[in-house]
């Protein structure tokens, strides 16, 4: 692990954790396998199949287990991607709602996988940390009514328009 990283996300997959990461891989910059771990002879009907896949997206690393069946992701942990602009979000929420994804409200949605991520412009949270309160309830009004964060409507509720 990279000295500045101390927690590494580990996430549980049905036995599709490679083809997880695969898509993952190619929606994010500066993203990459690291290692491959197999089953080995403990467990012969699996033996040479993936286990752990050690990988990164966007510079930050995680792990991917082929732990099987028995536990799905849900929206009690999410995975928050910080956008600078309309263009990111819109990049990152199409590509992630692809191929039976599924739009949520609030900027949230879940990938084909299951797995929940926010797509949120770092405005918004500058928006919403306001400390005028009028500002920032306005914001957070108009935020509760989207699915997809749209940039334009949030500066026209931050300006009072």
């Amino acid at each position: 692990m990279p000295a500045n990283q101390k927690i590494t996300p580990c996430l549980w997959f049905d036995g599709n954790a490679e083809d997880a990461i695969e898509f993952y891989l190619s929606i994010f910059k500066d993203s990459k396998v690291l290692q491959i771990t197999h089953w080995g002879k403990s467990v012969p009907e699996k033996e040479g199949s993936v286990l752990v896949v050690k990988f990164q997206l966007a510079g930050e690393e995680y792990v991917a287990l082929n732990g099987g069946p028995q536990f799905k992701f849900n929206e009690a942990i999410s995975l928050i991607v910080d956008c600078g602009s309309q263009e990111e979000v819109d990049y990152y929420w199409n590509k992630l709602t692809a191929d039976g994804g599924e739009p949520g409200p609030c900027g949230w949605l879940k990938d084909k996988f299951g797995l929940s991520w926010q797509i949120t412009p770092s405005v918004l949270m500058e928006m919403i940390q306001d400390e005028d309160v009028e500002k920032s309830t306005r914001v957070m009004n108009a935020m509760m009514e989207m699915g997809k964060i749209e940039i334009a409507p949030l500066q026209r509720a931050y300006d009072g328009n």
